[in-house]
């Protein structure tokens, strides 16, 4: 049963519990349901904790750990719903060599994800000179980083890298731009945030009321 159905079937057993009295008690799988939903993080939560890591453990990432990553991913909003994002899922000796030959910055995960745009499928902003594909790409990374954390997987935002070199090595379309690398696994013993990660400008810095 996944998030949804058991918040569900929670929902309905309270409101059959309401309506036919106390002769139609929860069952105890209903009570260890509502437990494991209530021990779910928030999103703030998962905001607040998520963290660049970079020191992963060899464990390869559950299967439906992945699904659920990249279904957020799926669901992410893009200008005109043109949904112009596509990724790239490493896991192969092979592919995980290849980017290790282009960034340092691996940090040993067993998965990483090769977020990029289709430049001939985009929103062109009134004007000419803008258009949506970076933005909408980083809407989809950051659906997948967030969604990582939910079940417990780390991730770190990958930008040290040429990605017309990623591009070539991955023979991907020309049509396409390497926005982002999303390593993604779980965290060794030593991982952990770096110092700076805690330093956050205040609002009135970062924020203007017009």
């Amino acid at each position: 049963m996944n998030k949804t159905s058991k918040f569900l079937s929670i929902f309905s057993s309270a409101l059959l519990f309401s309506a036919c009295g106390s002769e139609n008690k929860p069952t105890v799988e209903t009570m260890e349901t509502a437990e494991t939903v209530s021990e779910t993080p928030s999103f703030m939560d998962i905001v607040k904790n998520r963290y660049s890591c970079r020191s992963f453990d060899s464990t390869q990432v559950k299967r439906e750990h992945l699904d659920l990553i990249l279904e957020a991913g799926r669901l992410a909003p893009t200008a005109k719903n043109l949904q112009e994002q596509h990724v790239y899922v490493c896991q192969s000796k092979e592919s995980l060599a290849k980017i290790d030959s282009l960034t340092p910055c691996r940090y040993g995960a067993p998965t990483c994800l090769i977020v990029t745009w289709d430049t001939t499928n985009v929103f062109t902003y009134p004007g000419d000179k803008y258009n949506s594909g970076i933005e909408d790409a980083t809407i989809v990374a950051t659906h997948m980083m967030l969604a990582a954390k939910s079940v417990g997987v780390e991730s770190c935002w990958l930008n040290f890298f040429n990605p017309d070199d990623v591009a070539a090595s991955f023979n991907i379309s020309k049509n396409e731009v390497v926005l982002m690398i999303l390593p993604i696994g779980y965290a060794d013993e030593n991982a952990g945030p770096n110092q700076n990660h805690f330093n956050r400008k205040p609002l009135t810095e970062t924020v203007t009321y017009l």
